[in-house]
């Protein structure tokens, strides 16, 4: 048999707020937030790829400019040789019209004289300082004496250079363009499965037990799966001792307390008989809650749904607690549901209010909302965060928290399929709880 929603695990309230977002407008938030892990991984894989390009453009570059340089050195050296031949068999340090187009002979520049007086000739020197011209390889030594100068232009391996680092840059550009959008292809198909354990992980919050990912494989996804599928058959296995111990007490005590309530009818009249009968009562009262607390969690109740006059319904459940509350109906509303159930979840609201909360009570009926409300102090936190918990009570003498009252007022509301939201006030204070039938209110009854 399938586990049913667990009534002591979660209200209404705290299912709207651990309930994924749906929706095309979640969607498109999910997939625009940056701070999601989707685009910190494409981020990161982006960056490592500009590195990586960065690296290897500035390698190449380098290379091919040193490349560049070693063959303009050696066509300078080449024509210096040229010229040192054309020199000595002209015995001219002037330029005869027999030198080869782009040497030249004289005009040498300083930074050339300086080398050539510094370092052992021939010596080499790439000039820059005329950009509109175009860098020039200037090679130089000293030929009887005479200072002899050439240089080759250097334009054509500058513009090949230029042209491989656009090219990379182009390259880099197109890779990223492909890579970023495969890495975000591939981290959706990893964050799928995370939110499918996100979302069984919720569903268990939620008190569906049953919930499980079922993940195979053996990455660190499927480890994380198995975990949270542990921990549900832990869980599981947990609440449905507890179940059956409650069960099991519940029945144990019913057979001795019959007993007691037919010996304490036989009692004579008197004051500690009273008392005795009014304990009693009290312990019925408990065992009837536990059994019906029990038929909740194995998912044995039924609705009996009918059409009924939600308005002259609560006002009677009210009228039969005997404690003073108001009563506001608008119109004469009638939904179908069942009407046992639907007592049992106000009556134990307006019990729960007048108990914990404070004076006035109120209880509004609009349409297939039912909402009942003091002005106490309002719900705890942990009620609002965990829902109602079964065997903890407002008094002092026993702890903070609640009863059994509202966890049987969430399970019989599941039952009817009703949506049940606890929440407090803010202005004036207090606590709300809402009671929201399934659809909507139909026409009064003939």
């Amino acid at each position: 048999m399938r586990q049913t929603t667990n009534p002591a695990l979660a209200s209404g309230a705290q299912a709207d707020r651990t309930a994924p977002e749906d929706g095309a407008g979640h969607v498109l938030r999910r997939l625009i937030d940056p701070r999601s892990l989707r685009w910190k991984i494409a981020a990161g894989v982006a960056a490592v790829g500009c590195a990586m390009a960065l690296g290897v453009g500035i390698l190449v570059h380098r290379t091919t400019e040193a490349r560049d340089m070693n063959v303009g050195r050696g066509e300078a050296i080449r024509a210096l040789e040229s010229a040192e031949a054309e020199f000595r068999g002209a015995q001219s340090v002037q330029p005869s019209s027999s030198t080869p187009p782009g040497y030249r002979v004289g005009d040498v520049p300083d930074e050339l004289l300086d080398r050539l007086g510094s370092e052992p000739a021939p010596v080499t020197w790439y000039d820059t300082r005329r950009p509109a011209q175009g860098p020039r390889m200037w090679a130089a030594d000293h030929v009887d004496g005479t200072v002899l100068a050439v240089w080759v232009d250097m334009g054509a391996e500058l513009r090949s250079l230029q042209a491989l680092d656009r090219h990379m840059r182009y390259a880099a550009l197109a890779t990223l363009a492909v890579v970023v959008p495969l890495t975000l292809l591939t981290v959706e198909l990893v964050l799928r499965r995370l939110r499918r354990v996100v979302g069984t992980a919720c569903r268990i919050k939620r008190g569906d037990l049953d919930a499980r990912t079922r993940s195979h494989g053996h990455d660190e996804i499927s480890e994380i799966s198995s975990a949270v599928d542990l921990m549900a058959d832990a869980l599981q296995d947990r609440l449905r001792t507890e179940q059956r111990f409650t069960a099991d007490v519940a029945h144990e005590l019913r057979t001795p307390l019959t007993g007691l309530v037919t010996s304490a009818s036989l009692l004579p009249e008197s004051e500690a008989t009273d008392l005795v009968r009014d304990r009693v009562q009290v312990l019925r009262g408990l065992v009837d809650d536990l059994l019906e607390i029990s038929r909740l969690d194995a998912g044995a109740e039924e609705a009996d749904a009918q059409p009924v006059p939600i308005g002259d319904l609560v006002a009677e459940s009210v009228r039969r607690t005997g404690l003073e509350t108001r009563i506001a109906v608008t119109g004469h509303p009638v939904a179908r549901t069942d009407p046992r159930r639907l007592d049992r979840v106000v009556t134990n609201l307006v019990l729960n209010a007048h108990r914990h909360g404070a004076a006035p009570v109120e209880v509004t009926v609009d349409g297939t909302t039912v909402v009942v409300r003091d002005r106490g102090p309002g719900l705890p936190r942990e009620l609002l965060d965990q829902g109602p918990q079964r065997f903890r009570t407002g008094a002092a003498e026993r702890g903070r928290g609640h009863g059994l009252g509202l966890t049987i007022a969430l399970g019989q509301a599941h039952v009817i399929g009703a949506r049940l939201t606890l929440t407090n006030a803010t202005s004036p204070h207090g606590a709300v709880a809402t009671p929201e039938l399934p659809g909507e209110a139909g026409p009064p009854a003939a």
